[in-house]
C-alpha cells in the first residue's frame, strides 16, 4: 500500500479509513456511496458492551483506535455530496468517513468539460482517458483528515494511495457535518 502522508497523520483515522477501504474492496466495484460514523473504540466498548463483544473489541486491544459504524444506506437518487449538506453528527461521533466511486479525467481536459451537470457527466463517461476511482475520505472533529484512493485500472492493495488532502472538496463537506449546530442563544444574538 502506498502511503504518501506526512508525519502528522492521525494514525487512528488513517487506520480506520484504510480498514473501510479494504472492507469495501472485498465487495468489488459499482457499489453505492456509503457513510460511516467514527467513534473512539474505547467509548464503544464502554457504552455498547454487547455490540463491542459481537465485534470482538475490548478495552486493552482497542485504546487509541476508531471504530467505523456504517450508517443506513444513502438514497441512491441523491448524490453523496448533496446528502452531506443535510447531515449533522451528534457530539459522541468523533469523526466520519464516506465512500464514493467517481470518474476522474486528466487535468489537461478541464477546459473541455461542459458546465451543465448532465453534459459534464456524459462527457466524463465517454472520455477515452477517464479513470474510475474509489474514494474513502475521513475526518475528525479535531480537523484531522485522511483519504485512500483505489483506481479500478490498478485494483490491488499495493496500489492504494493514501494521504491527508487527496480530495479536499469531499473532506470539506465531511468536516462541515461535524460542526456543532449553533445554540438557540447564539442564533438569537
Amino acid at each position: 500500500m502506498s502511503m504518501t502522508d506526512p508525519l502528522d497523520t492521525d494514525p487512528a483515522l488513517a487506520s480506520a479509513v484504510l480498514e473501510i477501504e479494504s472492507h469495501i474492496a472485498e465487495g468489488g466495484w459499482d457499489q453505492p456511496a456509503r457513510l460511516y460514523a467514527l467513534v473512539p473504540t474505547v467509548q464503544l466498548v464502554e457504552h455498547e458492551p454487547a455490540l463491542a463483544s459481537m465485534m470482538g473489541l475490548d478495552h486493552s486491544s482497542e485504546r487509541g483506535s476508531l471504530t467505523a459504524i456504517e450508517q443506513d444506506q444513502l438514497d441512491p437518487a441523491v448524490e453523496l455530496e448533496r446528502a452531506l449538506e443535510s447531515i449533522v453528527w451528534p457530539p459522541g461521533v468523533h469523526g466520519c468517513a464516506a465512500v464514493v466511486e467517481r470518474l476522474v479525467l486528466p487535468p489537461d481536459v478541464d477546459a473541455d468539460i461542459p458546465e451543465e451537470g448532465s453534459a459534464a457527466q456524459e462527457f466524463a463517461r465517454e472520455h477515452p482517458d477517464r479513470q474510475e476511482v474509489r474514494i474513502v475520505a475521513g475526518t475528525t472533529r479535531d480537523g484531522s483528515t485522511y483519504c485512500a484512493l483505489r483506481l479500478r485500472a490498478h485494483d490491488d492493495d499495493q496500489s492504494v494511495v493514501g494521504g491527508i488532502d487527496l480530495v479536499p472538496g469531499l473532506l470539506g463537506l465531511l468536516s462541515a457535518t461535524l460542526t456543532d449546530e449553533p445554540s438557540e442563544q447564539e442564533e438569537n444574538e
